[in-house]
């Protein structure tokens, strides 16, 4: 492993890394022409929510769990005024339950009292509610409402963004903000969705974090790092 780390440590040009994602994402299209959110949902707020859901856990398991939430608490206000206890049973599966259950009931009050109890479309109203940063707003964004305003850089994206070469940084560094900077960079403003969305498929179908297949990976020959894992 140590050895694929330092083939992706060395800072490239905008241009060549720029170079190297057209290609990329050339080859992501062929591989996943129907990629998309992993999240189930049918509005706003059950994507927001089940984003918020997803940290630090699955989205197999937060899928199992958002219809039981929903079809108890279908708007934001029934969310925001049910008993925390209720919640936190019903979402105990995805860890960390009971900050979870502040955010999403802190953050439908917030929907409820500021936005007429509608999920708001731009970044700066999303990143003030509660547990919501860049990464939510960005998946609300760009998968609910059609605008690319950043990139989605989760676990998956910013692990195969560093084995890509797509950003210079390692992949064990905890700044999402940089690493979404770098692939802004050089990934077309057009493609900034739907390039998390095959990114995120590439790195759960192929690109796993410890037994990488590099040998099948269509990728490879793009990829600084492929073949260099133990």
């Amino acid at each position: 492993m140590a050895k694929a780390e330092t083939a992706i440590k060395t800072r490239e040009s905008v241009a060549t890394r720029q170079e190297r994602c057209g290609k990329i994402i050339r080859g992501l299209k062929k591989l996943y022409p129907d990629a998309e959110c992993a999240l189930i949902h049918d509005s706003a707020l059950q994507l927001l929510v089940a984003t918020i859901l997803s940290a630090q856990s699955t989205d197999e398991t937060v899928n199992k769990v958002t219809p039981v939430l929903f079809g108890k608490y279908p708007t934001a206000a029934e969310i925001a005024g049910a008993d925390p206890a209720d919640i936190e049973e019903i979402i105990h599966s995805t860890g960390f339950f009971r900050q979870k259950t502040k955010s999403i009931q802190k953050a439908c009050a917030a929907i409820v009292e500021n936005h007429d109890g509608e999920v708001p479309g731009t970044m700066a109203e999303l990143v003030e509610l509660a547990g919501v940063a860049r990464k939510t707003a960005n998946v609300v964004l760009g998968t609910w409402f059609g605008k690319n305003e950043g990139v989605v850089v989760d676990t998956h994206i910013g692990r195969l963004a560093a084995r890509l070469g797509l950003t210079w940084r390692s992949k064990d560094t905890k700044d999402a903000v940089k690493i979404e900077k770098d692939l802004m960079e050089v990934v077309p403003q057009k493609q900034w969705t739907n390039f998390g969305h095959m990114l995120i498929w590439h790195g759960r179908k192929v690109c796993s974090a410890r037994k990488p297949k590099c040998d099948a990976c269509k990728l490879a020959k793009h990829c600084p790092s492929a073949g260099r894992f133990d």
